[in-house]
């Protein structure tokens, strides 16, 4: 479920006080990115390093997490692989 619209947007204190700097860190990956927040980078934590993100227009309204993946994709092994290995 969204948040409603009359409560506004959530951004946690320590984000919108430091978004006007050049980089800073955050945990914060539930608050949203606002239009002031634009041509910055932020450092994300995904929980085990902190992922640089440049803001751009595209990503107002988004959550900070969306762009901080916290998995790593390994590819599936294929069919061929596993009969050469034989």
């Amino acid at each position: 479920m969204t948040r409603s619209i009359k409560k506004g947007f959530f951004i946690h204190k320590s984000v919108y006080k430091n978004f006007n700097k050049k980089e800073f860190k955050t945990w914060s990956r539930n608050s949203t990115i606002i239009p002031d927040m634009i041509d910055n980078s932020i450092l994300v934590h995904n929980g085990k390093k902190f992922i640089k993100i440049y803001i751009n227009e595209d990503m107002i309204g988004h959550k900070l997490g969306e762009f901080s993946l916290t998995r790593n994709f390994k590819s599936h092994t294929k069919k061929n692989k596993k009969k050469n290995a034989k």
